[in-house]
């Protein structure tokens, strides 16, 4: 079963780099980021993920938007891509990635080269355009990935676009579940793991659920609640870390997407 999962995998990440490539340059970013969304979705359905969503998304076209999540997995990218259309800030390894960096770049990934001193400053100065323009960017304030039993503390430097742009911003929790409804961290990719290594653990589950709670935003549009970059910041870490403490119910006020 996880061979023939991994099988797939390969053909579908062929199949989309042949759509991005032939296909992309034609279509408007609405429609390329439609496609996207499916692409993701049937992703999962093939890794044997059940994507669970919970609350309400923000209404992303034409309307800036900063989805503030914490960061457990690779996966996590396209769970919420499997819900909506989004960029997201990566760190600059990614894009040099086999093939997978090639697919961010073509995809809209931002890349934040975090040796260089004004990285921050210019990758800030380029989401805020962004939000400006009613882009949805996402970005995983931890700056790196955990096991997902805790949430790391946020770094504020990238919540200042959220200010500039006057934009409004949504925390996500993200969590993985086992076929007992408990805790899993089957999905998890961090410490020395390899991606290999972290394909292979995924292919081989037999029942992986993916929780996507998506909490009240915490700013509005034109109607930030704080000009403080580091209160934003500390706002959406509690929020995430509170409802990640909650005993939850996959089944409860949800919605199942499987693609």
């Amino acid at each position: 079963m996880a061979s023939l999962r991994l099988l797939r995998l390969v053909w579908h990440v062929l199949m989309g780099s042949i759509t991005v490539a032939l296909l992309f340059p034609r279509l408007d970013a609405w429609e390329q980021g439609r496609r996207v969304t499916r692409w993701s979705t049937q992703m999962l359905r093939l890794m044997g993920v059940k994507l669970i969503v919970k609350g309400r998304a923000p209404h992303v076209r034409g309307q800036g938007a900063l989805i503030v999540a914490n960061h457990i997995s690779w996966l996590d990218i396209h769970l919420l891509h499997g819900v909506l259309p989004c960029r997201f800030v990566s760190k600059a390894e990614v894009a040099h990635w086999p093939l997978i960096g090639w697919l961010a770049r073509q995809t809209g990934t931002l890349f934040l080269v975090r040796e260089r001193r004004s990285a921050v400053r210019e990758m800030n100065a380029q989401m805020a355009t962004l939000l400006a323009q009613g882009e949805c960017l996402t970005v995983f304030p931890e700056g790196t990935t955990t096991a997902g039993g805790q949430v790391l503390p946020f770094r504020a430097a990238l919540f200042e676009p959220v200010v500039t742009a006057e934009a409004g911003m949504w925390p996500v929790s993200i969590r993985y579940w086992d076929g007992h409804g408990q805790r899993s961290e089957v999905a998890a990719y961090y410490g020395e793991m390899s991606l290999a290594a972290s394909l292979w653990r995924i292919a081989k589950a037999t029942q992986l659920t993916a929780e996507v709670h998506f909490l009240p935003p915490v700013t509005t549009p034109k109607g930030a609640v704080s000009k403080d970059r580091r209160a934003l910041a500390g706002v959406a870490e509690q929020a995430i870390r509170a409802d990640l403490e909650k005993p939850s119910s996959v089944c409860n006020n949800a919605v199942t997407m499987r693609g």
